[in-house]
């Protein structure tokens, strides 16, 4: 694996080698000393060109905890908004011999770009692109499921069975589109749930099954995940549904609609959430809610990405 654009970058197998080398860092993670020398020496930069909290220290601290030297590149008081350009600034990270860079851009494609331009000779990983991708967040994502539902057997697993409901703004979100990609590699079954105005214009292109009532799913359905994603306001150039009351009563987690769910189900939520718009206070902090396993999971599957693509000969050997 030379970079991670896409969840579609993965097969099967590969997948599974990340989610088991993130299992080892976990471990790690769990240690006193959280730290292993496996990428002293190296140089990761971290090329924000749009606003991030949880993934730039996610991906930072990642880095340290491989012992790589880290360097943070805000657009904001930088030579980019001189109006430097990205091929500027990647020849000049060139330059500066950075191994690995994990970009995130309001551009879609921006990753693509970076890593097939002859820019740069570092590995590329994607961090967000617009309204594209966000790799790194599905697997995080699928660690958790794995986990949740596997326990200690995790090792070696998939998420074959797993039935996985996507419910509210699909249309703005590169989270659904690479966790749709990376489930339906792992095997798991998709549901999209959303408004007709919040789903792609051509959403049978998509390997998942499409519906417009939560209620209806929750009751037919029965998932075992129910991922909700954040309304991306900043996103939409039009009204995308009549108001913010209407959205939550028709497509937003609540109490009533949590004591439906199995005993066993989870409720997910990338971050950062608009408490009592797509998910109530009850329901992101009950038992079944993984929102923060998941920022705690982000660190160790982001150890593992970097890991697999600056030292891919010992991705056997973490411990």
């Amino acid at each position: 694996m030379r970079n991670l654009l896409s969840g579609a970058d993965l097969s099967r197998d590969q997948a599974v080698e990340i989610l088991d080398i993130a299992e080892g860092m976990s471990d790690v993670n769990e240690r006193e000393i959280k730290k292993l020398p496996t990428l002293r020496g190296k140089t990761v930069v971290n090329l924000f060109f749009e606003d991030s909290t949880r993934t730039r220290i996610s991906f930072e601290l990642a880095a340290k905890r491989l012992s790589a030297d880290v360097i943070n590149f805000s657009a904001k008081g930088s030579s980019v908004s001189k109006g430097e350009s990205l091929k500027d600034t990647a020849q000049t990270l060139e330059a500066m011999g950075a191994d690995a860079v994990v970009i995130r851009h309001s551009a879609s494609g921006a990753a693509n770009v970076l890593a097939h331009s002859g820019w740069i000779n570092g590995a590329i990983v994607n961090a967000g692109d617009g309204t594209h991708e966000h790799p790194t967040q599905a697997l995080l994502d699928a660690f958790t499921m794995r986990k949740r539902f596997h326990g200690s057997a995790s090792t070696g697993k998939d998420l074959s069975g797993l039935r996985v409901a996507i419910v509210g703004d699909v249309l703005h979100s590169r989270v659904a589109r690479s966790n749709l990609l990376l489930l339906n590699t792992l095997g798991a079954e998709v549901h999209f749930v959303a408004p007709p105005t919040l789903l792609p214009a051509n959403p049978s292109n998509w390997q998942a099954k499409i519906h417009y009532s939560l209620d209806d799913l929750l009751d037919n359905e029965k998932p075992d995940v129910v991922m909700m994603l954040r309304v991306q306001a900043e996103r939409m150039n039009a009204s995308y549904f009549p108001s913010e009351r209407e959205y939550s009563r028709i497509w937003g987690f609540n109490s009533d609609r949590l004591k439906r769910l199995k005993p066993n189900s989870i409720v997910m939520h990338p971050g950062p959430m608009n408490r009592g718009l797509e998910i109530d206070a009850i329901s992101a902090d009950s038992p079944q809610s993984t929102v923060l396993e998941q920022v705690a999971n982000g660190v160790s599957v982001r150890m593992a990405v970097l890991y697999s693509l600056l030292s891919g000969e010992r991705a056997n050997d973490v411990n």
